[in-house]
């Protein structure tokens, strides 16, 4: 199942609005037969990737699989019926699938007189395949936040200079998070300082040009007075997206790239609606999103609860003034903090890169309430 996993990874940022699936097939004997994992949204599943590479040899043998095989005929055919035909005696998923449009596969298999079996290394399937799995059960892209800063939490320094904080290598391991996302967001004045390219370069990024499939960028430009002709978020390398309140005037984006109209934040908050927009990002096949800034658009993501996991890249350096990683997630008081659960620590170059997701609130017991 390890395996399996490790399979699926591969198809990270190319799948969508496909999950990411791995599948390894062993003969009657125990013996590895054929592997496989879903390579792109439209092509063979995992399932049937690793049959083809068994043959015969699978007739008997297990399949091991990170996600339930499907039970539907979309742009291929069900990946269940397929395991049956092969003769397989036994199937082990990690992942039950909720998608109701695929689900069943473990059914028609004990139906077929196949051995099922799930929740082997569930939570390491989960963790493999989080993205797909939050869009399925919350109706939204899952949402990373990504910020680079100094120990001090400042992410320029007070002149708004800020290229560039972190090293090398710590800017070479962001494409590989471009790479893996389906879409980039920034808000207007990440847009104005910066003019970023927000595409996922191949170099960078550690993986072939074959795999990798270039993100949507997308520019929250509310009142539609950033985004110019010129602009690199415009260069043709990847797809553009420009989000804009339906109030604005933006006459003047047409011809330069798609534009989505989305209601205003709700009173007393700048920008647009979050949930407007991931909606309309979840209506695109968007399954992930990689949120790379600024301050006051991830503070309005916060503010939504909005954000699935933080990534920040911390340089060993001190600022002492000027922006901080976040503006006002309309969090007033210490009991109202975003507490974080740590779950991975790496040295990146000489920069420290920790990752985080949001700690559950869970509701207190009779005895504290």
């Amino acid at each position: 199942m390890r395996r399996a996993i490790a399979l699926a990874a591969r198809g990270l940022g190319s799948t969508s609005p496909n999950p990411v699936v791995g599948c390894v097939i062993l003969d009657a004997s125990g013996q590895t037969a054929g592997a496989g994992w879903h390579h792109r949204a439209g092509g063979p599943h995992a399932e049937i990737e690793a049959l083809r590479e068994a043959g015969e040899r699978a007739r008997g043998g297990t399949a091991v699989v990170t996600l339930e095989p499907c039970n539907h005929t979309g742009r291929t055919g069900p990946c269940a019926q397929a395991l049956v035909d092969s003769g397989i005696a036994r199937v082990v998923h990690a992942v039950a699938d909720p998608n109701p449009a695929a689900t069943g596969g473990a059914a028609t298999l004990a139906a077929a007189g196949v051995d099922v079996e799930s929740g082997l290394l569930a939570e390491e399937a989960e963790a493999g395949n989080i993205a797909w799995l939050t869009s399925v059960r919350r109706g939204r892209p899952f949402v990373l936040w990504k910020y680079a800063a100094t120990l001090d939490g400042r992410i320029a320094a007070a002149d708004g200079t800020s290229r560039w904080i972190t090293s090398p290598e710590s800017r070479a391991d962001v494409h590989r998070l471009r790479a893996q996302a389906d879409a980039i967001v920034v808000g207007s004045g990440t847009a104005r300082t910066d003019d970023p390219q927000l595409g996922a370069r191949v170099r960078e990024s550690g993986l072939l040009e074959s795999e990798v499939t270039q993100p949507l960028r997308v520019v929250v430009d509310s009142n539609a007075g950033v985004v110019k002709p010129g602009a690199r978020v415009l260069d043709g390398t990847a797809p553009t997206l420009i989000a804009v309140a339906e109030d604005a005037d933006a006459e003047h984006l047409e011809g330069l790239a798609p534009v989505v109209r989305l209601p205003r934040a709700p009173l007393g908050r700048r920008g647009l609606s979050i949930p407007a927009l991931l909606q309309a990002l979840h209506d695109r096949d968007v399954r992930s999103v990689l949120l790379e800034g600024g301050p006051t658009l991830a503070g309005a993501f916060v503010a939504a609860g909005a954000v699935d996991r933080v990534v920040a890249y911390l340089a060993p350096a001190l600022l002492g003034a000027g922006s901080a990683a976040l503006a006002d997630a309309g969090i007033t008081t210490i009991g109202e903090a975003l507490r974080l659960d740590v779950s991975e620590t790496v040295r990146i170059g000489p920069d420290l890169r920790i990752t985080a997701v949001p700690t559950p609130i869970t509701a207190p017991s009779p005895e504290e309430s």
